[in-house]
């Protein structure tokens, strides 16, 4: 009866229609007791009373009439978890251009990085020379050589596979993740090799740097093929 009121507010309803609206044409009811009772029960439940009423309005030989203004609430969605937020990282997605091209100029820097480092091998020798005499300046040369000859196919590759946008590069990259943190982790270091010209400080921000990248190549990739599953892990 409530709801037939709510429905109608301001309009006067009368008690056949009452009568209608919630009782079938094949019942068989006390309708003026019943009508009586249910509007007692909505005033005890409002707080109202017939002699002063601010909710329902007694018409005699009319009907009922509710006096209050009703607003109409928006229903919650149930549609289901927002589509555009990542449900592991729980953050809102960018546009998927914007990640593969923040993850592509990774793959490029570190391209530049090998490419420079072996250019300039000579120059490498020789500042690791005035540190490491003899076997450690020759360790780190054959390090540079080593690492670098597997980081070029490597970077052209996830640079190739993220401009064809392939799809299972995510599922790809998570399996070769520890390797791929291992070779980072030993170019991060890197800016040591500078530090007389750029200063202890810098090199050490510049690693430091260096050492979160591999974790936000994965976050990008996370983000850019989100509906793929990476196996063990967990949410970040």
């Amino acid at each position: 009866m409530l709801a037939v009121f709510l429905t109608r507010p301001a309009d006067v309803v009368t008690r056949e229609e009452l009568r209608q609206e919630i009782w079938p044409a094949d019942t068989f009811v006390d309708f003026d007791h019943s009508l009586n009772t249910a509007i007692n029960k909505i005033r005890e439940a409002l707080g109202d009373s017939a002699s002063s009423p601010r909710y329902v309005e007694t018409l005699a030989r009319r009907g009922y009439r509710f006096l209050a203004p009703v607003q109409w609430a928006q229903p919650e969605s149930t549609a289901g978890p927002d589509a555009s937020v990542d449900p592991q990282l729980e953050v809102p997605l960018p546009h998927r251009g914007v990640t593969r091209s923040l993850f592509a100029l990774i793959q490029v820097m570190y391209l530049i990085f090998y490419l420079a480092a072996l250019f300039r091998l000579q120059a490498i020798d020789r500042i690791t020379g005035d540190f490491l005499p003899g076997w450690g300046s020759f360790a780190i040369v054959t390090a540079v050589l080593v690492t670098a000859g597997i980081g070029i196919p490597l970077r052209c590759y996830l640079l190739s596979a993220v401009g064809f946008d392939y799809r299972r590069l995510g599922e790809k990259f998570q399996r070769m993740f520890v390797a791929v943190l291992l070779l980072d982790d030993l170019w991060a270091i890197a800016p040591f090799l500078i530090a007389y010209k750029i200063s202890f400080g810098a090199a050490f921000a510049a690693t430091a740097l260096l050492l979160y990248v591999p974790f936000a190549e994965r976050t990008l990739l996370r983000m850019t093929y989100s509906a793929l599953p990476f196996p063990g892990m967990q949410s970040e």
